[in-house]
């Protein structure tokens, strides 16, 4: 049986899906400059980058390692909005405060930038610089592939989902190197641990996947996986 949460797009995704139209995409960035900007941090696994309801005045790239953003619900049960690996930005809110906190899932490093303001309409788009438009973008596709994912009926069709996302990050399509433990997968799926632990070993069983450790998944059948979600 699933152990279903409510499913929630975070507040900065949805102010982001709100300028998207003002941004311009003609705006030129000085790479080089900007790769000089910001401070590296370093995080152990399960250590807090910053809590939900925290004032948003930075963001953050992934250097290395992999984060997650989350809150805690009213009954106590953790909602993980979404997973970071290394060259994506997270931390990037519209709002005054972080509507989800943000934890290392394992030992990681990060940037640290002075958070981007929104120009005035007299300013216009082109006030607005073109990292915006990508990190809102990039904010977005990430909310609604959560989205997709929470609404597939089955817990069998959430965790196929899962792993085919993550393989198409992975630098094999064909191993799965998961950082996450099943807890995280579970408070990601709107699953119970061992609901994802069962679906699991059922994927196993039907030959779709391996499991040779606990952290480490093969994909023996991408298409049949698809498949169970399409």
């Amino acid at each position: 049986m699933l152990a279903q949460q409510p499913i929630a797009m975070d507040h900065s995704a949805i102010a982001a899906a709100a300028v998207l139209s003002q941004l311009s995409a003609n705006v030129e960035v000085d790479a080089e400059q900007e790769a000089t900007k910001g401070t590296t941090l370093h995080f152990e696994p399960n250590q807090e980058i910053y809590a939900e309801g925290d004032e948003a005045k930075v963001f953050y790239r992934v250097v290395s390692g992999v984060v997650r953003t989350c809150r805690f619900l009213s009954d106590g049960r953790r909602q993980i909005d979404a997973f970071y690996g290394p060259g994506e930005v997270f931390g990037f809110d519209l709002a005054a405060a972080r509507s989800f906190g943000a934890e290392a899932v394992n030992d990681c490093v990060v940037r640290c930038y002075q958070q981007v303001k929104l120009p005035s309409d007299k300013q216009g788009a082109g006030a607005v610089p073109q990292q915006l438009f990508s990190y809102a973008m990039s904010r977005l596709a990430k909310a609604q592939e959560h989205a997709m994912v929470l609404s597939r009926r089955s817990a069998l069709e959430r965790v196929a989902a899962f792993l085919v996302e993550w393989a198409k990050n992975s630098s094999r399509r064909d191993v799965v190197s998961l950082a996450m433990t099943r807890t995280d997968i579970g408070d990601y799926l709107g699953l119970t641990i061992e609901t994802v632990s069962r679906s699991l070993s059922h994927l196993e069983r039907q030959g779709h996947i391996a499991l040779p450790t606990a952290r480490q998944i093969e994909i023996k059948n991408v298409a049949a996986l698809e498949e169970l979600y399409a």
